[in-house]
């Protein structure tokens, strides 16, 4: 399999498992803080409050592959393998229960489309 689609198909996963841990994360900000009142106010949020910081590595390493599939020169083996590495520490369990990873858990823990989401991103690494 070529870098590229490797690399592609594993973003896709990444964006999956994303979604649904913003979806996760969105009802449980609601049901402790009340209905969301718009989609800007959302973005608002996800992007500056501190319930929804824990998901922005997960965000920060999708725009990584988002850069490298832009640009051949970033797309060696190295640097895919490197990403794939990152997104492997990411998603394991450590004992750490630390920022993303205790966050993580949790939703895997709470919400069967995350633990979906999860399985298929795992299928790539």
């Amino acid at each position: 399999m070529k870098m590229s689609q490797k690399l592609s198909e594993l973003r896709h996963a990444l964006l999956e498992l994303h979604k649904a841990l913003v979806e996760s994360e969105r009802a449980a900000y609601e049901a402790a803080n009340g209905r969301i009142q718009s989609p800007n106010h959302f973005l608002q949020l996800l992007t500056n409050d501190p319930w929804f910081e824990w998901l922005r590595e997960l965000s920060q390493l999708i725009v990584v592959m988002d850069e490298a599939e832009d640009d051949e020169e970033l797309l060696t083996d190295s640097n895919v393998d490197a990403m794939v590495a990152a997104v492997r520490k990411l998603l394991t369990a450590s004992g750490s229960g630390e920022g993303f990873n205790k966050r993580y858990i949790l939703a895997l823990q709470g919400n069967p489309e995350v633990v979906l989401a999860h399985a298929k991103a795992l299928e790539f690494l």
